[in-house]
């Protein structure tokens, strides 16, 4: 079970980090996919352009980058609370 430290201030950092990570995952993923394809990656998988394939392709890319990014961000911003905390601690004794 992971430990909850940080309090508000490290929530707030650990949220700010995950959404510029999962915002600029997001842009380096259009940009390839409309480099790699020549479209804008599909955002209405109703629409009879858009082919199952091509809006499936964009849901499995889109998903794995996004979530990956999330994990990392996650993972760095814990790490370095922890690093900070335990810098703390030594400090105080």
């Amino acid at each position: 079970m992971a430990k909850n430290s940080g309090g508000a201030g490290g929530k707030l950092v650990a949220t700010l980090a995950t959404t510029a990570a999962v915002y600029a995952a997001r842009k380096v993923i259009t940009a390839l996919w409309t480099r790699t394809t020549g479209k804008v990656p599909p955002t209405d998988p109703a629409d009879p352009e858009v082919t199952v394939a091509e809006a499936l392709g964009w849901a499995a890319v889109a998903g794995v980058t996004i979530e990956a990014a999330r994990l990392f961000a996650a993972r760095a911003t814990t790490r370095r609370q922890s690093a900070a905390d335990a810098t703390d601690t030594a400090e105080a004794n």
